[in-house]
Parts: C-alpha cells; sequence; structure tokens
C-alpha cells in the first residue's frame, strides 16, 4: 500500500512537471522605446486602440511625446476625459509640442466646452509652429465659429 501511494505520488510530481507549460521569463525589455510608439502606431491604424495604448505607455516611461499619441489613441476611443489628461501631460513634459496643445484645442471644441481656452491653445499651436498653419488655423477658425453660435 506505501509503495502503490509513494509510485502515485511520484507519478503526480511528474506530471506537474513534465506536463507543465514552459515559461519563458523575459527579464529586461526587448524593445526600445522607439520601437514601443512605433508598433503602437501600427496597432492604432489598425484599430487596435488598446493594444496601442499598451505600447505606447512602455514608451512614455521614456519619450514622453509618448503622451501626445496615448492622448490620441484615448480620443479615438471616445476616451475624451483620459485623452485631455494625456494632451496635458504632453504640454507640461513637452511645452514645445504644437500638436498637444492643438489636440486639446480640438477635443474642447469636439465636447463644445472651454472654448476661451480652446482658443489660446490654438493660438499657442500657431506660435510654436508655423508649419503647421494650415492644419491648426483650421482647427482655430472652427472654434471661433462655433464661439459666435454659443451664447
Amino acid at each position: 500500500m506505501a509503495s502503490a501511494l509513494s509510485s502515485l505520488c511520484f507519478s503526480s510530481l511528474l506530471c506537474l512537471y513534465s506536463c507543465a507549460f514552459p515559461r519563458i521569463i523575459v527579464l529586461e525589455d526587448p524593445l526600445t522605446p522607439e520601437e514601443h510608439l512605433n508598433l503602437g502606431v501600427a496597432y492604432e491604424k489598425k484599430g487596435e486602440f488598446d493594444n496601442a495604448i499598451k505600447e505606447y505607455k512602455s514608451a512614455a516611461k521614456k519619450l514622453t511625446v509618448a503622451y501626445l499619441y496615448l492622448g490620441n489613441a484615448h480620443f479615438q476611443k471616445n476616451q475624451l476625459d483620459e485623452a485631455e489628461k494625456y494632451y496635458k501631460m504632453a504640454m507640461k513634459t513637452e511645452d514645445h509640442n504644437a500638436d498637444a496643445y492643438n489636440n486639446l484645442a480640438w477635443l474642447y471644441y469636439v465636447k463644445g466646452e472651454n472654448l476661451h481656452a480652446a482658443e489660446s491653445l490654438a493660438l499657442k499651436a500657431l506660435e510654436l509652429n508655423p508649419s503647421k498653419e494650415e492644419t491648426y488655423r483650421d482647427t482655430l477658425d472652427k472654434i471661433r465659429e462655433l464661439k459666435k453660435s454659443v451664447p
């Protein structure tokens, strides 16, 4: 009886070790922050926003520009409060990032709120990067139109 019991215990332990799936443990991230950012862009283009967000968060540990990308991905998921948070983080960490100012202005336009702040943000974007005047001017014009129609 004891022999049968020890044989059963041994075969159970053997199955535990031989039947288990092998596990690979990665101790350090093999991707650079730039690679995470690029992978996030690829996911975003495919509409896989949750995967994009995951990659952007990894990139944001070293690349502050990833906050802008996080804002954009959340905006596309219609998670506007999260988008606003990340646009503000992008502006705080990279105060020269005109796209962050413009995108936050656009977010306020879409929400139909904070239109005075939105106008200021769009003007700041124009000031920071005149080479994108056409894009930023479009945002500014739409905000000003909406301001006229809102009492």
